[in-house]
């Protein structure tokens, strides 16, 4: 349960949000003229959506935007996180840009801004337009390139009504879950050979900041990395080599460039160097950011790989275990508030003056709720949400310079690979006839960021 307590207050200009993504609510798959993306094509083929579902409707937010920005005005909040349909605005993922596709955008714009609220727009959040990945997708360097110049037809028409900017949503899913286990679109198995995906995201992403600067030098720019805290089983030293393993593999990677202009050392992975990096890609890389996103939801122990698991015979040298004793979320993913703050604090140790002021872009739990009696009572999610925040409060008072906090998610969506079985929303989505209706989180969460303007 939450606890009792007041919140303690957050800082002056602490900015409160929520968040979604493009393809999870917004349906319409065939509206003015968007093209195909490889979410499409994943979800379109059998056994790969858990329910068997797809996104061409979920919450139809693309002709029910403005549904979603009274919720977001009802809740008080500060920001809008939300992302661009990169299909939408170049079907191919070159060209012109769409006209049309630029409209939807600059209306939903337009609607924030009539409500008082801030956009933080995600320039990319997976859904790569289709005919880029038959050309190799992220295994090819040109799709960096691609990347910046869609980057820059979305900043030259909405840049002068928004003016926080994030490049990338967790590249470190699209390259793991997405190239190397198969788990995610584009659904390839790839294991380690899935590396040059990371470094093309993050090229993508320099390119993208530099395109961005050039036009709008006075934007706030930002990329949104996932991590997670990761602990070893035991003091083993094999547990202890697969932690320090699953740490750079699942975060070091994708932060240190970013941050440190490197890439972490991948010995423990039988890697010399990293594939794909070019002279002079590490300093477009690391160009400075006026903030860090972080995504969280829980931490992950692990130990050394056991003989003939699936990790070992992939030549791997860790393997994630339970954490023993602990609440789950639907998802089962472990509820270990207490490890939000370790990771904030730990990463303002290690980077120490490279890591940008952070923003909590993502942090929210999935559970089975139901409307009952016109009803969601979702305390699992309160208790969730309360304790985390709490634990950024305490980060805070650590020293760590975090900045804002947005939700995931304003409303239940398309869970990726899960479909419909996972809902993270503060609102809940009749999947038959699209009726939201306010869960008790909502309500506190309205009630927080209330008391917390009032001081």
């Amino acid at each position: 349960m939450a606890e009792t307590t007041r919140m303690p207050a957050f800082p002056a200009g602490f900015r409160w949000g929520a968040a979604t993504a493009a393809f999870q609510i917004e349906g319409s798959p065939h509206a003015d003229g968007r093209g195909t993306s490889i979410w499409d094509v994943f979800a379109a083929e059998p056994g790969r959506i858990l329910d068997g579902r797809d996104a061409a409707t979920s919450a139809d937010s693309y002709r029910r935007f403005r549904d979603d920005v009274a919720l977001l005005a009802e809740l008080g909040v500060d920001e809008y996180r939300f992302s661009i349909s990169w299909p939408r605005i170049q079907a191919e993922g070159r060209g012109p840009a769409n006209p049309a596709g630029l409209d939807h955008y600059a209306r939903v714009v337009d609607a924030l801004a009539e409500a008082g609220i801030s956009p933080l727009v995600t320039l990319y959040h997976w859904d790569l337009p289709q005919a880029l990945e038959d050309e190799g997708g992220w295994l090819a360097r040109d799709t960096a390139a691609r990347f910046a110049e869609y980057a820059a037809l979305v900043v030259e028409r909405l840049g002068d009504r928004v003016n926080r900017w994030i490049t990338l949503n967790e590249p470190a899913m699209t390259s793991l879950q997405g190239y190397a286990l198969g788990e995610l679109a584009p659904g390839r198995t790839l294991m380690l050979g899935a590396l040059p995906t990371v470094h093309h995201q993050l090229l993508g992403h320099g390119l993208a900041v530099q395109a961005i600067r050039a036009a709008r030098p006075g934007a706030e720019l930002g990329i949104t990395n996932n991590h997670t805290l990761v602990e070893p089983a035991s003091d083993a030293e094999g547990d202890l080599v697969a932690a320090g393993a699953f740490d750079a593999i699942s975060n070091r990677i994708f932060a240190e460039p970013v941050l440190l202009g490197r890439y972490p050392d991948l010995a423990p992975l039988g890697l010399e160097s990293f594939p794909g990096v070019e002279d002079g890609d590490l300093e477009l890389v690391s160009a400075p950011l006026d903030f860090y996103g972080v995504n969280f939801y829980n931490p992950t122990r692990v130990a050394a790989a056991a003989p003939g698991s699936p990790f070992a015979e992939a030549g791997l040298p860790f393997e994630p275990v339970e954490i023993p004793g602990v609440p789950v979320t639907g998802f089962g993913w472990p509820v270990v508030p207490e490890a939000l703050e370790r990771l904030l604090v730990g990463l303002r140790d290690a980077y120490g003056d490279a890591l940008p002021p952070v923003a909590i872009t993502e942090n929210g739990a999935s559970y089975p709720d139901e409307v009952v009696g016109g009803r969601v009572a979702d305390a699992e999610r309160i208790a969730y949400l309360d304790g985390h925040l709490r634990a950024v409060h305490r980060a805070i008072e650590a020293g760590v310079d975090v900045r804002g906090y947005d939700v995931w998610s304003l409303i239940d969506n398309f869970e990726w690979a899960d479909g419909y079985t996972q809902r993270f929303g503060l609102v809940h989505l009749d999947l038959d006839t699209g009726e939201r209706t306010r869960k008790d989180s909502f309500d506190w969460y309205r009630r927080l960021i209330a008391e917390q303007r009032a001081g």
